[in-house]
């Protein structure tokens, strides 16, 4: 199984994170990629790679930080993604209008830089949407990076079914677990495994089992064990599926661990 998305330079990491990384493999979490949300947790990210092996990372600038983009901000995203092996994506960007932290223009903006820089790169991209999904669309539909996948996807199928006629990926958390979560359910059984990715969000959205407790890689084995029961097939054809489209997706076919690394 591959963590598609988590953030190990979270705090809550702080002071047992070589602990987390031993549960995740101990629960079969062949690989964990590690997402940013600023410049700094970029930079921190790419330094976490370089400590553990089964760790790959994103660098980018989330729309609860977009007020803080600078003029020069574009290269700097650039010079990051070029600069190690470790960096497989752009992100997590996209659009927030629930929280509003940046004011919308501006995000749209930044979000549209960042799209082009990965476009340039021929970087796939990890986006973020909250309340926002109609002027997120649009955007995707204008700048089409090379690859994308819409993390912690919990809008009803037919709203982001466009994402999947494109070519790009739905990711699915915990929430799916939640009692409330009927129409991300429903999307989840009617994506192809083939579009799919799956994630913890950690430290954040613990499956229910473990709700209200930290959130970390290991857990995205219960993801796959409620998606195999959603959609009626095997537990080992959702790790199958989704390991491979992870893989793919973020090119990390000479990053995974190997077995001797694994024991």
């Amino acid at each position: 199984m591959i963590d598609s998305h988590c953030h190990l330079t979270d705090k809550k990491f702080a002071d047992d994170l070589p602990e987390v990384l031993d549960h995740a493999i101990r629960a079969g979490v062949k690989h964990v990629v590690t997402i940013a949300d600023s410049f700094i947790e970029s930079e921190q990210g790419i330094a976490l790679c370089h400590t553990y092996p089964q760790i790959s990372c994103t660098v980018g600038v989330h729309p609860h930080c977009a007020g803080k983009w600078h003029r020069g901000d574009r290269e700097r995203l650039t010079k990051l993604a070029k600069s190690d092996d470790c960096v497989r994506a752009i992100g997590e960007i996209g659009l927030d209008y629930h929280y509003e932290f940046s004011p919308r223009d501006v995000q749209q903006g930044v979000f549209r830089l960042q799209l082009e820089v990965a476009k340039e790169l021929a970087m796939p991209v990890v986006v973020h949407n909250r309340e926002s999904l109609e002027d997120l669309l649009a955007i995707i539909e204008d700048v089409r990076p090379p690859g994308l996948v819409l993390h912690c996807c919990t809008e009803r199928f037919e709203n982001v079914e466009s994402l999947l006629q494109w070519g790009y990926f739905l990711s699915f958390t915990g929430i799916a677990t939640y009692e409330d979560a009927e129409d991300m359910r429903e999307t989840i059984r009617r994506c192809p495994l083939e579009r799919m990715m799956i994630e913890t969000d950690a430290p954040y959205l613990a499956p229910a089992a473990y709700r209200g407790r930290r959130n970390e890689p290991a857990f995205v084995r219960e993801m796959a064990m409620f998606i195999a029961k959603l959609k009626g097939v095997s537990f080992e054809e959702v790790d199958r599926v989704t390991t491979q489209n992870a893989v793919a997706f973020f090119g990390l076919q000479n990053r995974m661990l190997s077995p001797k690394e694994d024991m």
